[in-house]
């Protein structure tokens, strides 16, 4: 009887280790004895927030280029192509993901991304662009959600999955790490959706045409954005970090083009950000069913902003409403090439008529990676869904 036991005792120690030794072993086939809440890459698709240059390889959309100074004058490889006076949110995020370079990503369109170069992550975002595919034709040659995610598909996805598979192979024992490790440990950031009012809904109509119904143009444009989010999903990705549209009715070109002049914002541009943002927060709760075992961090851009404009001096910001160019190209959202710039850049909310300055994208970044209020990050923030 006591035999019997020892056996039985035996056998279940036997099993709990080899359990055991089996999440070891699938854990390291993962990450090589690292932590297991490394992050692989990050992947970035979007309009000018997080364009950190891919718009200066394309011939046709020098409307929409900031590799010219004063953009840059505050980073430290000078005007890249970024739409700030220094980082841009994705260059935040990433310094504190600790990913290489500072956190910089590099540009899809930039012929040096590839091979090792683009293990990390690559920025397929372009300035000017939409959700929609129409948004930001009439600003000259820009690459849409669509093509971003079809240039990201067609070069990026099979040029990493031979470069890790041909890596792994011996290590793997025919575990498929691309598909099984790789993608589900990057994060996939989205940050789009101000330019399909600013440019598509908003815009100045024709005699005789008709604007759609806000509510059936926002439910329409978040259900094209849900179908973008399945395609990446359809690809590999799990993890979605999806930034909300900022108060654009407070942006100084939209104030500009209504002239006004007193320190308010534009409400009706707000109501449609605030209702697409409600929306887009549904998308996030709504995904489940569609996407299993993907998870999101949506980090609300609108609210951390409207908390600067709210209480400028809490953090250190004297300028809420003025851009730091004081003098602005024909479009009214970029500085004029060379033109003259505020002299502290950290006490300006805007650096032009729409893209916030270094120190303003930082706190976004800040906020939406470690914040635990789900008003600012939800349901996650950045750091915990990095870590899943």
């Amino acid at each position: 009887m006591a035999t019997a036991k020892l056996v039985v005792a035996s056998l279940c120690l036997l099993l709990v280790l080899t359990q055991h030794e089996a999440a070891a072993a699938a854990s390291t086939s993962c990450h090589g004895g690292m932590a297991a809440g490394m992050l692989e890459a990050m992947f970035v698709f979007g309009s000018s927030l997080v364009d950190n240059g891919n718009n200066n390889f394309l011939n046709g959309s020098r409307a929409v280029r900031a590799d010219y100074l004063p953009y840059g004058v505050d980073f430290p490889l000078g005007p890249t192509g970024r739409f700030s006076n220094g980082r841009n949110t994705i260059d935040a995020l990433g310094e504190l993901l600790l990913l290489p370079a500072g956190g910089r990503i590099p540009t899809f369109a930039d012929p040096a991304t590839t091979g090792r170069a683009a293990l990390r992550g690559v920025n397929f975002a372009s300035g000017g662009s939409g959700i929609l595919d129409d948004t930001g034709k009439a600003t000259g040659e820009v690459l849409s959600l669509e093509q971003q995610i079809t240039n990201f598909e067609a070069v990026t996805l099979p040029d990493l999955r031979a470069q890790l598979q041909r890596a792994n192979d011996r290590k793997m024992k025919g575990h498929d790490f691309f598909d099984r490790c790789y993608m589900p440990k990057s994060l996939f950031v989205i940050g789009t959706g101000g330019n399909d009012y600013l440019l598509n809904y908003f815009r100045p109509r024709n005699s005789g045409e008709t604007r759609p119904d806000l509510s059936d143009f926002t439910r329409a444009l978040v259900a094209r954005l849900s179908a973008h989010l399945q395609r990446l999903y359809a690809l590999g990705a799990r993890k979605f970090v999806i930034f909300s549209i900022q108060p654009i009715g407070c942006s100084p070109v939209v104030r500009a083009s209504l002239n006004v002049t007193a320190a308010a914002c534009v409400k009706p541009v707000n109501a449609a950000a605030l209702l697409f943002n409600s929306e887009l927060r549904s998308l996030v709760d709504a995904a489940g069913p569609s996407m299993p075992g993907a998870s999101f961090s949506m980090i609300d851009s609108y609210k951390i902003t409207m908390d600067v404009l709210d209480h400028p001096m809490k953090h250190g910001i004297t300028e809420t409403y003025k851009p730091c160019c004081s003098e602005m190209g024909p479009s009214g959202v970029l500085c004029r090439k060379g033109g003259p710039i505020c002299s502290d850049r950290t006490e300006y909310l805007f650096f032009d008529g729409l893209h916030p300055t270094d120190v303003v994208n930082a706190r976004i970044a800040r906020k939406g990676y470690g914040s635990a209020s789900p008003e600012e990050a939800y349901p996650i923030n950045v750091k915990k869904l990095a870590m899943l």
